[in-house]
């Protein structure tokens, strides 16, 4: 934890020489690629589906907050927290219909022991939590999540994954869902990334797949004295339910590195 601390408190710091802020940008680029970095972060992040529901017309933006904070609890263990907290609008996946409102909030939290070598891992409980709005589940659930990963040179590569059940003895939406995310980013000396990764859901009550391929590419950049990681990236869903969505994706983020109080 505390190397990803002096990466961002060196590219905070105002006094640093140019060549070396753009090594410390570098590095900090690249520690962003790894979701269990010790690093205070909040990305809000954009999406954009089409072709969802019955008659393949409807659309779904999608905004999702969600900050990472890190905690270290000792010398041999830290907890990385993540929520997500989705705004969404979608038009026509019922037919002439709209809605809009805040989603399902997702919090995980994974316990990941440091000093394992070039193997980074972390596994904890996930929870979701009905916000009871036109876009909600209106159903509590709970779950298991971990993630894997190496960093070897430029690479970063590994799968975050997560089970839910349903928490409730007549659920209003039945759940038991995983979820994969394999992902492989390449990060360059000037602060690029270029990621691969998808996103895969198999519904176990409806015996369907989601699989979406997401490719993006980022930069970190300073703005004033925060760094702030902009990303742009094009997905498409290789598999979809009946109603889900079909074709391309497109997704935005910003993702803003905080310093961290100590």
């Amino acid at each position: 934890m505390r190397r990803s601390h002096a990466l961002v408190g060196l590219f905070f710091a105002a006094s640093v020489g140019t060549s070396t802020v753009a090594d410390e940008a570098a590095d900090l680029a690249q520690e962003l690629a790894n979701p269990l970095a010790a690093i205070i972060s909040v990305p809000f992040q954009l999406n954009y589906d089409d072709n969802l529901g019955v008659s393949d017309q409807g659309s779904r933006t999608t905004l999702n907050f969600q900050p990472v904070v890190p905690f270290e609890l000792n010398n041999d263990l830290n907890l990385i927290t993540r929520t997500i907290i989705p705004y969404i609008w979608q038009e026509d996946v019922v037919p002439g219909t709209r809605q809009e409102g805040v989603g399902d909030i997702l919090f995980s939290a994974w316990f990941s022991p440091t000093g394992t070598g070039d193997l980074t891992w972390g596994i904890g409980p996930v929870v979701r939590l009905p916000t009871f709005s036109d876009v909600s589940s209106d159903t509590w659930a709970a779950g298991i999540t971990g993630i894997a990963l190496r960093q070897t040179g430029p690479w970063t590569y590994g799968a975050l994954a997560n089970h839910l059940w349903d928490l409730e003895s007549n659920p209003e939406t039945p759940t038991n869902v995983s979820f994969l995310q394999p992902f492989l980013a390449y990060s360059t000396e000037g602060a690029w990334t270029y990621s691969l990764q998808s996103e895969s859901t198999y519904d176990w009550e409806a015996e369907a797949w989601a699989v979406p391929v997401n490719a993006s590419v980022s930069r970190l950049v300073q703005w004033g004295a925060v760094p702030v990681n902009l990303q742009a990236g094009v997905g498409y869903w290789l598999e979809t339910p009946e109603v889900g969505a079909d074709g391309l994706r497109l997704r935005l983020q910003a993702q803003v590195v905080l310093p961290r109080r100590r």
